[in-house]
């Protein structure tokens, strides 16, 4: 079979021929390839051809595809059975896990000789199927919590599908040049103010008008829906502190970046600076930058449907049974996706991470040599091991900026390396994930086909 045939047969019972979106390559044009298989940093597609893969499942293959330790868990829990619609330990394994891996503990940081005092930065984790469950269940929780309605968000931020958050979204929605969802009442999405991202003004003009009625502010943890958009310097603690000073939370959506640039995430790095009080004790620097509510999937479920949301006690006792702030879910807690997750988190230890940085650190400056050498006007931008490209000059930190570059490029560039055996992601508004099983032989694979990308990239212009 071809892909263009699979392609064909997909279109008369699934619309669209794809069951996500982006999948659809409307962005970068051509045919989407159907694969059949992954191992390592590899994936092969219905006609026999083999890619190197910097898509990784849009993240969670971070020790890379079918990796032997996580497949033999798998296969082990699905031997006991598919699911019970019960209580299993493991799901007890895994919360603690994740909490552990979210805690400052005894002798994890020293200054002076002194240990820092243990710190959990959630002490309750609510796991479910999706990441968009997750960030759905958090704002549910956060207005149960505060008593109030409005959410505050960030215009190109994707915190999934539902029906508030689909407001100048990015990702899909950018891909597809949709500025808002149809099916979405104008009720709902008035419950959400949409404001520029990277914008402290914008935000304290909202809280300025509104700071009564919002219950949360949810932002990405570091942007990577739109492209790769970091947070400038101190703006995740300013959101933070303008939440509690107004009486708000904070929520923070690390589905694509928690352990995946680190064995905690993103905003954990900032998170772990500290200072001696005059008692002798340590302390985190900005206690108050620690958020409300923390949002995680893809890597927690080693590439299975499993997702999570977690916070501090008194939020999450919220939560039925033991609070009104009703969730359920059949399949929350999947014994075969618990032990995916389970696996995968243990294995992604320091070195893991390591392997990481030192991948998407050469493959990115290598995409930055080519486009350079090639005249192409543009600017890599990373968040740990995310990158992407932007097609402008200097660096696009809002939605806006993102929308203005030069998107007509990135097809050509796309389709260059797909010939060349390398699998990018198909839209210029996704990010690139690495695998810590890309060894020298996929790199180099990757680093021959950027120079005739890269002129690709070069020789078209806008329609």
């Amino acid at each position: 079979m071809t892909n263009a045939a699979a392609f064909e047969q997909a279109r008369q019972v699934i619309p669209g021929g794809v069951n996500s979106p982006v999948r659809a390559f409307r962005s970068v044009g051509g045919t989407p390839r159907f694969l059949v298989s992954a191992r390592g940093p590899y994936v092969t597609d219905v006609e026999g051809r083999e890619y190197v893969d910097l898509v990784a499942s849009w993240g969670p293959a971070i020790l890379g595809h079918a990796h032997p330790e996580v497949v033999a868990a798998v296969h082990d829990a699905a031997s006991r059975g598919l699911s019970f619609g019960a209580s299993t330990p493991a799901e007890t394994e895994l919360a603690e896990l994740v909490i552990d891996r979210l805690s400052v503990t005894p002798g994890s940081h020293h200054l002076n000789g002194k240990s820092l005092v243990t710190t959990k930065l959630i002490d309750e984790l609510r796991l479910v199927s999706t990441g968009t469950e997750a960030t759905m269940t958090a704002i549910r929780l956060a207005r149960g919590f505060t008593g109030r309605d409005l959410i505050v968000k960030f215009s190109g931020l994707y915190h999934g599908h539902s029906d508030g958050l689909l407001a100048d979204a990015g990702s899909g929605l950018a891909t597809l040049a949709l500025p808002a969802s149809a099916g979405v009442p104008a009720a709902i999405a008035g419950q959400t103010i949409v404001i520029p991202y990277n914008d402290r003004d914008a935000v304290r003009a909202v809280f300025a008008e509104h700071g009564d009625r919002i219950a949360a502010i949810i932002t990405e943890a570091a942007p990577a829906n739109m492209g790769v958009v970091t947070p400038r310097p101190g703006f995740n603690a300013f959101l933070a502190d303008t939440a509690h000073d107004n009486g708000a939370l904070l929520i923070l959506d690390e589905v694509l970046t928690g352990f995946r640039v680190s064995a905690a995430g993103f905003w954990a790095q900032d998170a772990f600076a500290i200072r001696e009080e005059d008692d002798g004790s340590l302390h985190l620097i900005s206690p108050t930058y620690l958020p409300d509510l923390v949002t995680f999937g893809k890597v927690i479920g080693g590439g299975m449907p499993l997702a999570a949301l977690g916070g501090r006690r008194e939020i999450m006792e919220r939560l039925a049974p033991v609070g009104p702030v009703y969730q359920a879910g059949t399949l929350s807690g999947n014994p075969v996706a618990v032990a995916a997750g389970l696996a995968t988190l243990r294995l992604a230890d320091g070195n893991v991470y390591g392997r990481l940085n030192d991948v998407a650190e050469v493959i990115s400056d290598a995409v930055d040599d080519a486009l350079t050498a090639a005249g192409v006007p543009h600017f890599i931008s990373r968040a740990g091991n995310l990158f992407s490209i932007q097609f402008c000059e200097t660096p696009a930190l809002d939605y806006a900026a993102v929308l203005a570059q030069d998107a007509f490029r990135y097809g050509p560039f796309f389709h260059a390396m797909l010939d060349a055996g390398v699998s990018l992601p198909p839209s210029v508004f996704e990010a690139w994930f690495v695998t810590a099983a890309h060894d020298e032989d996929a790199v180099s694979r990757v680093l021959d086909a950027l120079p005739a990308a890269a002129r690709a990239a070069a020789s078209v212009s806008p329609v």
